[in-house]
């Protein structure tokens, strides 16, 4: 999913995890013109940039605004992260247009279970997925432990000339 690449898939799935919020939604608010509907799993791992009690301070002082004398006609303050990404998103597009409005309503937000099984089914080809990478270390381990024997094998009696400069 590249800026400007038009239509790669029907739908494109994006794992939210350890992506940055601002960087993730600017890129999907990039997609979403283009008339691609991106779907974003698990916004709640999402990380932000910034200290901990800095971003907590400024997301208070974000909810303590409200308007004084009809506080109904004030914004809302989402908690979900799947709304506050959406909110993120929607600060990057014109969605006061229709063009924008359309764009906005490609954005396929998971709503709690009845996304549940595609999050297992991601969750279960992202281990499978490491689980190949880690054999594929351990065997690429024995076959260095294997080429360090057979060098040292091989050279002998010139071990000790290079031991000093070994690391």
């Amino acid at each position: 999913m590249v800026s400007g690449s038009g239509i790669c898939a029907k739908r494109v799935v994006v794992d939210a995890r350890h992506h940055m919020l601002g960087r993730l939604s600017s890129i999907v608010a990039k997609e979403l013109p283009n008339r691609q509907k991106v779907m974003v799993v698990r916004c709640e791992e999402l990380a932000i940039s910034g200290g901990l009690v800095r971003q907590k301070m400024k997301y208070m002082q974000f909810l303590s605004k409200h308007m004084n004398t009809k506080p109904s006609h004030s914004p809302i303050h989402f908690r979900a992260p799947t709304k506050i990404f959406w909110r993120t998103v929607r600060g990057m597009i014109s969605y006061k247009t229709k063009r924008g409005a359309a764009a906005l309503a490609r954005l396929i937000r998971p709503r709690g279970w009845l996304f549940l099984m595609l999050s297992r089914e991601l969750e279960k080809k992202r281990k499978e997925r490491s689980q190949l990478a880690y054999e594929r270390k351990k065997q690429l381990n024995k076959l260095r432990v294997k080429a360090e024997k057979a060098s040292e094998e091989k050279l002998g009696s010139q071990l000790e000339i290079i031991a000093p400069v070994k690391y």
